[in-house]
């Protein structure tokens, strides 16, 4: 659209187009306000002139080529399709293991564990405070045995395991390597990611231990071991998916998950770590939200924004580093206990705004899931919306479709150029850990929650069966029953453990532990030492707490 004859002519021919349209309107006005969750009005229709200064080869160019806009992969979904890994973690590790050995049944081509909240903030089943929460949201690792029954009859050298861990991420990267060892498979071989991103912990969804940079210490430390000693390891999962849920926009997800993640490259090259030597190894994970377009759009310019960042702000030159490989995951948050069928058809859309994407890796959520854990009908349902999508209805069949839509385009520039100002913003601040700390990013995300909830009251944002379109009747549907046995059987394995184990390597394993920790040796081999002596994840934890000290959480309103 280079030429301006044919610009003058196409704004002659729209202006004669907005005419007639001005006509129509008079008779039947629009229906309503139409923005994005945003908050970007958008044009009844978008045409050349929305992308007047339009560059192919720098915006977009080819799939698997620089700046990675269209994908990481040259021919994307030819040649395999993403990752399909259902989140999954109920009560023990008896109970997951047969649920994970079930999906991978089914078609699941990837692992994906839930903890429970006391696994999560590093406490042991027994401990007070896990009263009433053992393997509630999750499944309940206390130490190396519960590790093993976990993945057992699984084998780590062909399926990839991601764990959504992060303030104890380390203990249960050791315990899985412990594992994959007791199976006599090489540490190079195994494949998966720990989420290990625990700045979003601070911002969004709160299961932190440590005080910020005590937690960004072990964060390296992974980085560093873990390029060593299990090379094709994601040694984080740098999430927005959190972030989203807690309530922000789109732009801010992208906005502040690639501030997260500047901040976790400038601590590793602080520590004399070479940006090549890290970075091909960190993943993202994202949230697939309802506004379809958007989502799509917001996948897109994540891509090109880090591809920008690592090569010009950091110097990379491993285009591996400039890739951004991605997670995602259907939004939970928009999921209803009122008629939970129709959260299959939301998850469907959500799923296939992810892969037209070019998402690496899926999880859909279950029909069920704002009620209870899914069922085994549910979850099996989530994963055949992935196999219908990918082997179905031809979405898989050429990279990148809906690239050089105008409307697609207008909204990926769009998108890239908001989360620039935020990241500008945030660099002002000095940083995420410093925009974290003075609460800059959790008011964000508050503000933006807020507007969204207020839309719904007023009905100026509709979700079915909750603010339009309800039922008064009640649908019936079966939800899975967590045994309330769970926590007994969990501490009674406790002390099993406690008095089988040698004590002394405990005890000794741990003050090593903590002599590392009071100095600057990366703390990676002495968990890993600690867990082979069966040391207990509270056990453990509660070393680096009385060196560390525990994060305390400043009110922000």
């Amino acid at each position: 659209m280079s030429d301006q004859n044919n610009l003058d002519e196409l704004l002659r021919a729209k202006e004669a187009w907005q005419e007639k349209v001005n006509k129509a309107l008079e008779k039947q006005p629009e229906r309503k306000e139409f923005k994005l969750d945003s908050d970007l009005e958008l044009e009844k229709v978008y045409d050349p002139l929305d992308l007047e200064d339009f560059d192919y080869l720098s915006q977009l160019s080819w799939p698997g080529q620089y700046p990675f806009t269209r994908g990481i992969q040259p021919n994307m979904y030819r040649g395999r399709l993403w990752t399909m890994r259902q989140y999954a973690g109920f009560g023990s590790a008896e109970e997951t293991n047969q649920r994970f050995r079930y999906l991978l049944a089914e078609g699941q081509t990837g692992i994906s564990v839930a903890f429970d909240l006391p696994t999560q903030i590093g406490y042991d089943s027994d401990h007070p405070l896990a009263r009433g929460e053992v393997g509630k949201v999750g499944v309940a690792i206390d130490s190396l045995v519960d590790m093993e029954i976990l993945m057992n009859q699984i084998p780590l050298d062909q399926v990839s395991t991601s764990m959504t861990i992060n303030a104890p991420a380390a203990v249960l990267l050791a315990m899985y390597m412990a594992v994959a060892e007791k199976q006599g498979i090489p540490l190079d071989k195994i494949k998966g990611t720990i989420q290990n991103d625990i700045l979003k912990e601070y911002a969004a969804r709160g299961t932190y231990i440590f005080p910020p940079r005590e937690s960004m210490r072990l964060v390296v430390d992974i980085f560093s071991f873990a390029g060593k000693e299990i090379p094709n390891w994601n040694t984080i999962s740098i999430s927005g998916y959190h972030i989203r849920e807690a309530g922000s926009t789109a732009v801010q997800e992208v906005a502040f998950t690639l501030s997260n993640a500047i901040a976790y490259v400038e601590a590793a090259r602080e520590a004399g770590l070479e940006v090549d030597q890290f970075a091909p190894r960190l993943s993202f994970f994202f949230n697939a939200h309802s506004n379809f377009f958007e989502e799509v759009a917001k996948f897109r310019a994540a891509r090109r924004i880090w591809a920008h960042l690592m090569k010009e702000r950091f110097g990379a030159k491993n285009p591996r580093s400039m890739m951004l490989r991605f997670h995602t995951q259907t939004a939970g948050c928009t999921l209803t206990a009122q008629q939970p069928d129709v959260n299959l058809v939301r998850v469907a859309f959500q799923a296939l705004s992810a892969v037209l994407g070019g998402t690496q890796s899926l999880h859909t959520n279950s029909r069920d899931e704002a009620l209870a854990l899914p069922s085994e009908q549910s979850v099996l349902l989530a994963l055949r919306t992935q196999q219908v999508i990918g082997h179905e209805i031809g979405v898989t069949d050429t990279a990148d479709p809906l690239g050089g839509s105008y409307f697609i385009e207008s909204l990926t520039d769009h998108i890239e150029e908001e989360a620039l100002r935020y990241i500008d913003r945030i660099d002002e601040i000095g940083g995420a850990v410093a925009a974290i700390e003075n609460g800059f990013i959790q008011q964000e995300i508050h503000s933006s929650a807020y507007r969204y909830q207020k839309e719904v009251e007023a009905y100026k944002r509709t979700v079915v069966g909750v603010n339009r379109f309800t039922d008064s009747g009640e649908q019936s549907i079966d939800l899975l029953k967590m045994d309330p046995a769970t926590s007994r059987r969990q501490n009674e394995r406790i002390k099993e453990i406690r008095l089988s184990r040698s004590q002394g390597a405990v005890n000794s394993a741990l003050q090593d532990l903590r002599k590392a920790a009071n100095g600057k040796d990366n703390l990676m081999p002495y968990i890993l030492t600690a867990v082979k002596a069966y040391a207990t994840l509270g056990e453990i934890c509660g070393v680096l707490r009385e060196v560390f000290g525990e994060h305390q959480q400043q009110n922000i309103f």
